[in-house]
């Protein structure tokens, strides 16, 4: 299944017809409250009542009011649903766009903002299978076993958002994207082996495309330089560029170009004592052998 695919999937996946809203997201609140002042302006301007309307829209009627509280966020279906019921044409359910956005983490929709116009990005991790190549599932498995654990509502809005980040993948001009992955991390078969194989299938289909340079960190090297932990690299058209590392200036993002030289001289080695892009392929399809 396409990216696109996977990401309307799992809009509609979850049982429950709406979001809860992130406390601390002060943009967000702001525009669920305004969504929701709107809805209630129009059901009340047709004169009908709240339980009245969630009969109408087939939710419940403590729903209805979540929302238009602003306490909840309300699915894109939720608002197609309620154009329809109160004749609005069309404008009620083009706010689906800035519900959507809301519907993010901030954290993840500043990051995706960032890669969206990135023209290079270098990402090196060594727990994980990077976000930006993980399949849904996967992402699934790795973000339900945090401790503690999310709620099932917040577990598929953060797989949505990483999946909706891989539209990188279909920019057009496409960026140049590097990665380096574990050996270890790739042979650890988080979520069961179908899902462990698909995620395989995936590197090896990512792996294979013109714009992407992937490389495994063997688990035999002798000589390793990132342990100070994950490495993230994002250049732009204008030259200007931004960096992270777990283990340098104290995880924060880095504009300063003394400090930016640190870490490109850190994943530059990382990615010298890495495998070649043609050997970690080979590897990958080992490993995909051997499940």
């Amino acid at each position: 299944m396409s990216v696109d695919g996977e990401v309307r999937r799992l809009r509609t996946e979850a049982d429950e017809p709406g979001w809860e809203v992130d406390p601390d997201d002060e943009w967000g609140v702001a525009v669920v409250a305004t969504v929701g002042r709107q809805l209630k302006l129009r059901r009340e301007a047709v004169g009908m009542r709240a339980a009245e309307f969630g009969d109408a829209v087939g939710y419940g009627e403590d729903l209805v009011y979540k929302i238009e509280s602003g306490k909840r966020i309300p699915r894109p279906e939720y608002l197609d649903r309620v154009d329809e019921v109160l004749g609005a044409g069309g404008l009620l359910a083009a706010m689906k766009e800035d519900v959507e956005k809301v519907r993010y983490p901030r954290k993840v929709r500043a990051l995706a903002e960032m890669e969206a116009k990135a023209v290079e990005i270098g990402v090196y991790e060594c727990n994980i299978i990077a976000g930006l190549l993980q399949t849904p599932e996967h992402a699934r498995a790795v973000i339900g076993a945090a401790q503690p654990p999310y709620s099932p509502d917040d577990v598929e809005r953060m797989v949505a958002a990483r999946v909706a980040r891989q539209s990188v993948f279909r920019r057009d001009p496409a960026p140049a994207l590097s990665f380096v992955l574990e050996e270890g991390v790739l042979r650890r078969p988080i979520g069961g082996t179908m899902v462990w194989r698909h995620q395989l299938e995936r590197l090896l289909e990512l792996g294979h495309l013109h714009n992407i340079v992937l490389q495994v960190m063997p688990m035999n090297c002798d000589t390793h330089s990132g342990l100070d932990g994950r490495i993230e690299l994002l250049k732009f058209v204008d030259g200007a560029a931004v960096g992270r590392s777990d283990g340098a200036f104290n995880g924060r993002p880095v504009h300063d170009p003394k400090q930016l030289r640190i870490l490109e001289l850190r994943y530059g080695t990382i990615r010298a004592q890495a495998l070649s892009p043609r050997e970690s392929l080979a590897l990958i399809e080992r490993m995909l052998g051997e499940t």
